[in-house]
């Protein structure tokens, strides 16, 4: 199957290990010696509706991509995410 870099925009990133939608194709970096693509970028969600600025990009390398499908994009990647703490008020 073809693709093409504007259609990957419109794909969802789906990580396969736990089912998480991680959001869709941002931007892409490509290696310009050997003309391949390098990985894939999920741009960070924005904080506070972009006041306080963004959470950090998701950076998929090629390695991690497992399947590119018609509407989703499966890749094996771990995140870490921080619970969120529980706050006591007084």
């Amino acid at each position: 199957m073809a693709c093409r870099i504007a259609e990957l925009r419109h794909k969802e990133v789906i990580n396969e290990s736990d089912g998480v939608k991680l959001g869709c194709v941002d931007d892409v970096e490509i290696d310009t010696k050997n003309a391949c693509l390098v990985s894939i970028i999920i741009y960070g969600r924005p904080k506070l509706f972009g006041l306080l600025g963004r959470c950090d990009d998701i950076v998929i390398p090629w390695a991690n991509i497992k399947l590119i499908g018609e509407d989703t994009i499966l890749v094996s990647c771990s995140l870490r995410r921080n619970p969120k703490k529980k706050r006591i008020l007084f």
